[in-house]
């Protein structure tokens, strides 16, 4: 039996605390930093009060009048494009994962077990050891600062097509023989009974592969050259210019800043479904 301590109590909330201190901290300085001009930053000491300049930081980042040297896209265009992107990766990721998964688990033909091996091994093959061949095809077929060269070549997941087979495999033989007499087919199974089972599984991944999709830099950076398609993590990359040249750092911080909210706002919003879809065993 675990004994009650106080004095162990108050020194986990104490570690707690300052694990919490130490991960908010830098955020903290960048809002900070947020609300002020970019000479006020560069001078020692920063300041660590917010200032009075941030609707005005905010503003210029958002329609892309920052003074720096960078660019200056505006960053309300590229945060729609990684939202698009990354709602075309997620939602393409779990639908053809969840078909693959259903093919290879209920469906018997040749070769079934190679075929699942087959897609397991590309775990062993992302787009950063492809990227070669990836932007060759990409840039033949004109694709090119365009959302389907952005996303196509990131959307098949064998992760996700993994954790979908192990969990139908545990769906009881029961249900597809009482889908059987009831003269359901496959599609109406698919529809009627493994959707609704997963769809705590399909949360979980659906914030995993967003915030996947969302944070993208090598490819985006490969496959966009023109402002109108760059995503917000290309944008941040594109507004610091090298060597002595003056950065307008307030916008910049004011950009990260933005650049967090979504992905913090999906994880907020589908916190309980994710933790399910993790945990719980009882689908």
């Amino acid at each position: 039996m675990v004994e009650r301590r106080p004095g162990l109590r108050v020194l986990a909330h104490l570690v707690m605390v300052l694990g919490i201190a130490i991960v908010a901290f830098p955020l903290y300085l960048a809002f900070v930093a947020s609300t002020h001009t970019a000479s006020e930053i560069v001078q020692a000491p920063m300041p660590l009060l917010p200032g009075p300049h941030m609707s005005d930081n905010y503003k210029a980042a958002l329609l892309g009048e920052g003074s720096g040297a960078g660019s200056h896209a505006p960053v309300a265009r590229m945060m729609t494009v990684s939202l698009i992107n990354a709602l075309i990766i997620t939602i393409g990721k779990i639908s053809i994962s969840l078909l693959s998964a259903f093919a290879v688990v209920y469906f018997r033909f040749p070769f079934r077990s190679v075929c699942f091996w087959a897609i397991f091994v590309t775990l062993m093959l992302p787009v950063e050891v492809r990227i070669g061949p990836t932007y060759q095809v990409v840039s033949d077929l004109g694709m090119l600062n365009t959302y389907a060269g952005l996303s196509i070549p990131l959307i098949a997941s064998a992760t996700a097509t993994f954790l979908f087979r192990q969990f139908f495999m545990t769906v009881p033989d029961e249900l597809v023989e009482a889908a059987r007499m009831d003269g359901a087919g496959p599609m109406r199974f698919f529809w009627d009974i493994l959707l609704p089972l997963s769809k705590t599984s399909m949360a979980a991944l659906f914030v995993i592969q967003f915030i996947y999709g969302w944070n993208q830099y090598l490819w985006p950076l490969l496959a966009t050259t023109s402002e109108d398609m760059y995503t917000v993590v290309i944008g941040i990359k594109r507004m610091i210019a090298g060597g002595d040249s003056a950065n307008a750092w307030n916008v910049v911080m004011a950009t990260a800043i933005l650049a967090m909210l979504p992905p913090a706002f999906v994880v907020v919003l589908m916190q309980k479904w994710f933790v399910k879809g993790l945990v719980d065993t009882e689908k």
